[in-house]
């Protein structure tokens, strides 16, 4: 079976919206919609692409998916582009029944689609779709987050782990890179359920 990894980037409150443009997601009154950019830098873009160039299948949530298939199909010359052109790719939605994007199949119930869909696949991503994040955490289906945390926060917007999260324990599978600009490379994989304990101090 395959392994089905998340790539978030988040800030350091947790916040996943809009890091890639002021108009991505202006849900909630958002205001700082394209946070990511001004921590770009070579070394992270290096590292973001050697994992879509490792993913063989793309999931998307229904509003990821709108703004990837309206971007990337104008952009085939480009290394990422002409990588999600390749790749098959699933979309969850209860609505879409004719999908734009070539190679693209609606997933209706991801609770019970998505494990016959790592079973086709080596490594499938999950890039951004936040809400679709959190219903394969819920349901146990995620084997890994490759998250990218940035030195910034805001207090508001829409977060991964919120209200309603499913417990879950995970551990660190890669030694974190930290690149130029300040944000970091987090890496970790699926651990069972969070264990408690009581502190010793000598």
């Amino acid at each position: 079976m395959g392994i089905l990894a998340v790539d978030l980037f988040i800030t350091l409150d947790g916040v996943y919206q809009a890091p890639g443009g002021p108009e991505e997601d202006r849900e909630g009154g958002f205001e700082y919609g394209g946070w990511q950019a001004p921590y770009l830098d070579d070394e992270s873009g290096s590292v973001i692409g050697a994992g879509i160039d490792r993913l063989d299948a793309l999931l998307l949530g229904r509003r990821t998916y709108d703004i990837f298939a309206d971007y990337w199909p104008k952009h085939l010359d480009t290394q990422v582009g002409a990588k999600f052109d390749q790749v098959p790719k699933f979309v969850a939605s209860r609505t879409l029944t004719d999908p734009s994007w070539s190679g693209t199949t609606v997933v209706t119930d991801v609770a019970s689609e998505v494990p016959a869909i790592k079973e086709r696949f080596e490594e499938i991503h999950v890039i951004g779709s936040g809400d679709l994040a959190r219903s394969l955490l819920a349901a146990d289906l995620v084997d890994r987050l490759n998250l990218y945390l940035y030195p910034i926060a805001f207090g508001t917007g829409k977060r991964l782990f919120g209200p309603g999260t499913v417990p879950a324990a995970f551990t660190l599978a890669q030694q974190p890179i930290v690149f130029p600009k300040g944000a970091i490379a987090l890496v970790y994989e699926r651990a069972g359920v969070p264990v408690t304990g009581i502190q010793m101090t000598e």
